[in-house]
């Protein structure tokens, strides 16, 4: 049986032959409503995910499912377009896999994003946030056996730095991830705040710890794109994350450009 870091290698092999390049720089997973935010940077290749060992098609509205490498200036840099999450039910192995092929494609640094419920209601829907910590609420990891990775400095000072000294006005929070599909309920998002989350919401967490197990150097953003359930009275959907990202497009695209090419 295929391992999950063989696995991963033969999805980096596949990477190297279709881009020409031996290896890559960087990784991004881009999130909901981060979808837009790689459209101004020269592409080298565009590769679905099903002709990728191990990937599957999207299954979340607003994820392209394809992987695009690009050149941001000196650097060869990965774009996730879409990620699988784990209440789609392929298991942790599947929600990680991207990570794993990012390193096992010469990655050094990762940059996970993410649209996410905001608690802080000084962070109106279209405002970026860096993650300086998570809560892991699944219940779950991808680490097997007596692997104690630590987790201290999950999220790199060094690059929280460089994000802020992008943009000044960005802020930073904990993020906590709940398995879904369902959103949280008021009283689940009452319980993450006591327990220290500012932003709650599907993903990232996982990936950060597989990232951190594979030696990755992390950058944490999340877009929030509503306020989290029972703060505004109103319903959630997922059409508001989307409009959301299209709402800041130009600000992310610009953060994220200016970001890599100083990570």
């Amino acid at each position: 049986m295929t391992t999950a870091e063989e696995l991963a290698a033969q999805a980096a092999a596949a990477i190297a032959e279709r881009t020409g390049l031996e290896r890559h720089d960087i990784a991004v997973v881009l999130g909901s409503g981060w979808g837009g935010a790689a459209d101004s940077f020269p592409v080298t290749a565009d590769i679905p995910y099903e002709q990728l060992p191990g990937f599957a098609a999207s299954a979340v509205t607003g994820h392209s499912g394809s992987l695009r490498s690009c050149a941001v200036g000196d650097k060869n840099v990965l774009f996730f377009a879409g990620r699988t999450h784990y209440y789609e039910g392929r298991g942790v192995d599947a929600v990680v896999h991207g990570v794993r092929t990012a390193a096992a494609a010469g990655c050094t640094v990762l940059v996970l994003t993410n649209g996410c419920g905001g608690l802080n209601p000084d962070w109106p829907p279209g405002t970026p946030v860096i993650i300086r910590d998570h809560i892991n609420l699944t219940a779950t990891t991808p680490l097997v056996g007596a692997n104690f990775v630590d987790m201290t400095q999950t999220y790199s000072r060094r690059l929280r730095d460089i994000a802020r000294t992008v943009d000044p006005d960005l802020d930073e929070g904990v993020y906590a991830q709940f398995p879904g599909p369902q959103y949280e309920t008021p009283a689940e998002v009452r319980m993450a705040g006591i327990l220290g989350a500012d932003l709650v919401g599907m993903s990232t967490v996982l990936e950060a710890i597989a990232a951190r197990a594979a030696g990755l150097e992390i950058l944490g953003l999340s877009l929030v794109t509503n306020a989290a359930a029972g703060l505004s009275g109103e319903a959630l959907h997922h059409a508001e994350v989307l409009q959301a990202g299209k709402d800041a497009a130009t600000r992310l695209s610009d953060l994220l450009s200016r970001i890599l090419e100083q990570a």
